[in-house]
């Protein structure tokens, strides 16, 4: 693989962003080598509230996971944005899902096709991922959460109003809104449109459960295409490390040749 850092100005948030990029390394011999040079299917691997852009490449063994897989992975900065086109500051969603996969295609050999586009993501991580799929899901094949913070109005509850209502705003802005993941799958059911795979992994320890629970029941009544698992564990990268290695495998890859 090779491992980029990259930055560049976004015209959407208005200032420098950083990232880190995966790419597949295409070469004419060697055991390690993805054979396919291209173009590939891209995972969008978003970090979470207490992290950065690095995180993934730092606390887990994600390059060495992806290595002999035709799968390019971006991991962009999120801020403090929670991925969310905020009352009181700059649009991160429409920056995860617009702007970047639009910068990265043009950059790297990257499919444009929804079939080889995915996102996901840990805590407020696994947030952003489940609502780009929730709410865009004609860009989306899949989206994956880990130890997601999926009931924001538990989290608004956590974090305390005051900080986060310049992200959604106050509990009866919130409340319903695109930005609530119960709303946002409620309106995805109703919808024709299709919707991507979901998965979602919590560990029974983590302070998130009982909100992951909730959002689990809600999404399986509506119908949702949803894959759940759970296991011993708390909010850590032990857990994520091997939700990673998990989605990797659960992932609709298309088939191409590896060396």
């Amino acid at each position: 693989m090779a491992w980029l850092h990259v930055h560049y100005h976004s015209e959407v948030l208005r200032m420098p962003v950083p990232m880190e990029v995966l790419l597949p390394q295409h070469l004419s011999g060697g055991s390690r080598t993805v054979s396919d040079p291209g173009p590939y299917p891209t995972l969008y691997l978003l970090h979470g509230r207490s992290d950065d852009h690095t995180a993934w490449m730092r606390r887990t063994s994600i390059e060495r996971y992806v290595e002999r897989l035709p799968l390019a992975v971006v991991m962009p900065a999120g801020h403090l944005g929670w991925y969310t086109d905020m009352a009181m500051g700059r649009n991160y969603f429409t920056f995860i899902t617009e702007e970047l996969p639009a910068v990265c295609e043009r950059m790297f050999p990257l499919s444009g096709a929804r079939e080889d586009r995915f996102i996901a993501g840990l805590s407020m991580g696994g947030y952003g991922a489940m609502k780009a799929g929730l709410l865009v899901p004609e860009k989306y094949a899949a989206a994956a959460s880990f130890s997601g913070a999926l009931d924001a109005l538990d989290m608004l509850e956590r974090i305390g109003e005051g900080q986060a209502s310049d992200v959604f705003g106050s509990k009866e802005q919130l409340a319903g809104s695109k930005n609530d993941l119960f709303a946002a799958a409620a309106a995805r059911a109703e919808s024709d449109a299709p919707c991507p795979e979901l998965y979602a992994w919590c560990g029974t320890e983590d302070f998130l459960y009982e909100a992951s629970v909730r959002f689990r029941d809600h999404a399986l009544q509506l119908g949702l295409p949803l894959t759940y698992e759970e296991g011993p564990g708390d909010h850590s990268w032990a857990y994520w490390d091997r939700c990673i290695e998990r989605v990797l495998q659960w992932l609709p890859l298309r088939e191409t040749g590896t060396r």
